[in-house]
């Protein structure tokens, strides 16, 4: 068990810095370089908009490689996903900008962001997967919690290479080609990541199955519907406060507040690091309690906070941010840090793979794609942007009724769980 959760949060990690760092190059240079022709404001929504693009592929992902992990197994599913995605992060750095090759730059960037949508798309089923059903039931929720680990430690890889950049590099430098370094980096990481990953074995609840789907979409799309749009709705709000905190917030507050570049990095990142070392602790409570109850009670904290993170946030004050930024994300990993056991006992093992992933992948476009765009329209006026703070509380309320209607799985051995139907 260690060595599988050490492969499969060093893989998260590393497919997470690639789609972490097009966020934040999108929340402090594409704009200009790739949309010049902008307003400021307009360049950033279509940075932004771009960013996007990446959780609208996502479930493109979930559906290809669920049917190959549902068909051929978890395995294969880490080592073409993390591939393809590495490969399109390492294209991104290499796109030449709107000044050199005009309208294509834009079209570029939005074909590469696709790419890497539809690898991570693929990445969190193949990964979570072959943790949570290798694992024992009673310690289910810590030891799927370690990829859960891996979007945290891919976002301090991500933010930690631009803090370090931003601090060397003059303004002119980094909006040249400084902000490419953390695309290339992207390469060395995913063939590590590959190796690391060639000698997994495959998930006993894969070879368990019988008769495997000849087609998981179908049956989850016939016999699992409502459950897949319960789950996307429940998780709408974590990827929601996650993106506000990590992207939306980095582009307010250095462009609105004034607050320098590294000044809100490192307010992020700090929050981050608690997160991801609150993320075991938080799981092994999902073990002892259900994972219902964990998930209601973060999504409560997260609709409660978000007024006051978004107060905090409008100080402009490093140390308020910071607290602002670290209580919504001790709420997020409440949720987040069982999700990985929660969906996959929600699903039987013929239909696992494509079920959860899509589940788990739509939930990006509701919360993840939307936020940066919808935050960054709505805080255009001066003053507090209490509209964010309406938006995503509204998205908190929303989820929290959806956590409501779906059971609990805790006391239920995996091959035993009975899924929701339509």
């Amino acid at each position: 068990m260690p060595r599988l959760a050490a492969a499969s949060l060093a893989g998260t990690a590393i497919e997470f810095y690639d789609f972490f760092i097009y966020g934040t190059a999108a929340a402090l240079v594409l704009g200009p370089l790739f949309f010049p022709t902008f307003s400021p404001l307009a360049g950033t929504l279509a940075a932004f908009a771009t960013f996007g693009v990446g959780f609208v592929a996502r479930p493109l992902g979930s559906v290809l490689f669920g049917h190959l992990g549902d068909r051929r197994g978890r395995r294969p599913v880490l080592v073409i996903s993390l591939l393809l995605t590495g490969v399109a992060t390492v294209a991104v750095g290499c796109v030449p900008t709107y000044g050199t090759i005009g309208v294509a730059a834009p079209v570029l960037l939005l074909v590469l962001r696709f790419v890497q949508g539809v690898g991570l798309g693929g990445e969190w089923g193949g990964a979570v997967l072959l943790t949570a059903e290798h694992a024992p039931p009673e310690r289910r929720a810590l030891w799927a919690s370690f990829p859960q680990v891996g979007p945290a430690i891919g976002f301090l890889l991500a933010n930690g290479v631009t803090l370090a950049l931003s601090a060397t590099l003059t303004e002119a430098q980094f909006a040249s080609w400084g902000w490419r370094i953390p695309f290339w980096g992207a390469g060395v990481l995913a063939l590590a990541g590959i190796a690391l990953r060639a000698s997994l074995v495959e998930s006993p609840d894969f070879l368990q199955v019988r008769e495997h789907a000849r087609v998981p979409l179908v049956e989850v799309a016939r016999g699992h519907w409502r459950l897949v749009l319960l789950t996307a709705g429940a998780l709408a709000v974590g990827y929601a406060v996650f993106y506000a905190v990590t992207t939306w917030s980095l582009s307010y507050g250095v462009e609105r507040l004034g607050v320098s570049r590294t000044v809100m990095l490192a307010c992020i990142m700090a929050a981050v690091v608690v997160k991801g070392a609150l993320t075991p602790v938080a799981a092994s409570l999902g073990d002892r309690y259900g994972r219902r109850p964990m998930c209601l009670v973060g999504c409560a904290g997260v609709a409660l906070w978000m007024f006051p993170m978004v107060a905090l946030l409008a100080t402009g004050e490093p140390f308020l941010i910071f607290l602002g930024f670290l209580v919504a994300l001790i709420a997020f990993v409440a949720m987040f840090s069982v999700v990985a056991a929660y969906l996959p006992e929600l699903y039987e093992p013929r239909v696992r793979c494509t079920g959860a992933a899509v589940g788990y992948n739509l939930a990006g476009v509701l919360g993840g794609a939307l936020t940066p765009m919808v935050a960054t329209a709505a805080a255009r006026g001066e003053g507090t942007p209490w509209g964010v703070a309406a938006y995503l509380t509204a998205v908190a309320v929303f989820s929290l009724g959806c956590f409501a209607l779906l059971p609990e799985t805790r006391p239920v051995r995996q091959e035993a769980a009975v899924p929701v139907t339509g």
